[in-house]
């Protein structure tokens, strides 16, 4: 598939994901080249009391370094930032990442929507949207607001997903540019980091 990418437009990747999504992930982070130059903001619903080893298995397979940001984190080009446990991941202006404690949303904490909607205020049109499989609509209007600030909007396609609520919802609620299995999903980033590198010759 050719994705038509424009040379070094976009400034930030989110991942969104629940139920099915873990090894998804991993794959994507097993695929990514060590120097790819985007951020990638992964939120994935997890238990909340659990606070040990996730992030010690996405980085097992993974190119590139995965991290549980802090408070008001300076967000650096070419890192993993995984939303903590039990806490809403939000991207601020000035180029910092928030945590927050706030109400669960779509009865989550992390929120998807949460980490899509303060980044397609920040990053507008240069976001990329990811939303994977998941049991509930987390993330549908996040995605509709990635698409709305001018974002590209990437969604799993429900015949691949093993849970396919989580990207149904989210193709009802916007115009999504690409709906794909997860192989598609991988060589579209394959593809946005041969874009970048091949802009920088």
């Amino acid at each position: 598939m050719n994705f038509n990418l424009p040379d070094n437009k976009y400034k930030a990747i989110v991942i969104g994901g629940s139920a099915g999504s873990f090894q998804l992930v991993t794959r994507i982070l097993a695929t990514v080249s060590k120097d790819f130059a985007l951020p990638i903001f992964l939120c994935l619903h997890r238990l909340k009391h659990v606070r040990n080893g996730f992030v010690e298995a996405l980085c097992i397979k993974s190119n590139k370094p995965v991290v549980e940001p802090y408070d008001k984190e300076p967000i650096k080009r070419g890192m993993v930032y995984l939303a903590p446990a039990n806490y809403h991941l939000c991207i601020e202006l000035g180029n910092t990442i928030a945590l927050s404690s706030e109400d669960l949303v779509n009865n989550s904490r992390p929120a998807i929507d949460h980490t899509f909607e303060t980044a397609a205020y920040v990053y507008k049109d240069k976001l990329i949207g990811i939303l994977l499989s998941g049991a509930n609509k987390d993330g549908a209007l996040g995605m509709k607001k990635i698409k709305e600030a001018g974002g590209l909007t990437v969604v799993q396609s429900p015949e691949d997903s093993l849970i396919n609520a989580m990207p149904s919802a989210a193709i009802a609620a916007t115009n999504i540019d690409y709906v794909m299995p997860i192989d598609g999903i991988i060589d579209f980033l394959i593809e946005l980091d041969r874009s970048y590198k091949m802009a920088n010759i």
